[in-house]
């Protein structure tokens, strides 16, 4: 069994380091991060609000489990990631306003989206690297900074500042080069899905939008 590079990477991470990142390589992370979704991306770059200072330059797609005492005390327990591709659209103002090189989430983009956005911003992509991981991800938040945008988008969808240690483990998904970790793996697999489901039965039971046709199945 091949075993996985680990790498530890302090924030802000120079150009330099993100270069020396592999898609596939193991990725902890030690530094300050912010949390960022749809609430933020619209009011960031569709109302051209200013983005706070001192957020960090990583992003992570996620919805935090916080919560405010009455002294404002901030807390943040666990942080789940959420699915990136729905962010798409905002990546590119997003990464102009905010100066951020490093978006954490689930599932990934493209390599289109990361060779046209990502990469003329010197930035990576990091996984998740499965479900109920947010747990383990609250291990490594040392403490909460500050909270922007509460009162106007609520708890989860607000900018939660986070200073963390060890924080992870993510996989690179994209490199500066755009490559994708998924879009490659996937063109190993996807050839023999046909074989692999030939002569089974179609499911019982299936969720909304699941198909039949095994080679539209996205791993």
């Amino acid at each position: 069994m091949t075993k996985l590079k680990t790498v530890d990477l302090v924030l802000p991470a120079a150009t330099e380091e993100l270069a020396k990142l592999e898609i596939g390589n193991v990725v902890y992370l030690s530094g300050r991060i912010h949390t960022a979704r749809e609430g933020v991306y619209k009011r960031a770059v569709e109302e051209r609000s200013n983005v706070p200072s001192g957020i960090g330059t990583a992003s992570f797609h996620c919805s935090p489990a916080a919560s405010v005492g009455p002294n404002r005390e901030l807390t943040v327990g666990a942080v789940t990631a959420t699915a990136s591709f729905r962010f798409a659209k905002w990546i590119d103002g997003w990464l102009d306003m905010s100066g951020c090189n490093v978006i954490i989430g689930k599932g990934g983009m493209s390599s289109e989206i990361y060779k046209q956005s990502f990469v003329p911003h010197k930035a990576i992509y990091l996984t998740t690297v499965g479900y109920g991981t947010g747990a383990l991800l609250g291990r490594g938040i040392k403490k909460v900074v500050d909270a922007h945008w509460l009162e106007e988008l609520g708890l989860a969808q607000a900018i939660w500042v986070l200073d963390v240690e060890r924080f992870g483990p993510f996989l690179v998904e994209s490199d500066l080069k755009g490559n994708s970790l998924f879009e490659r793996e996937n063109a190993k697999i996807s050839p023999g899905l046909e074989k692999l489901y030939r002569g089974t039965k179609p499911a019982t039971l299936r969720r909304f939008g699941e198909t039949d046709d095994k080679t539209e199945e996205v791993i």
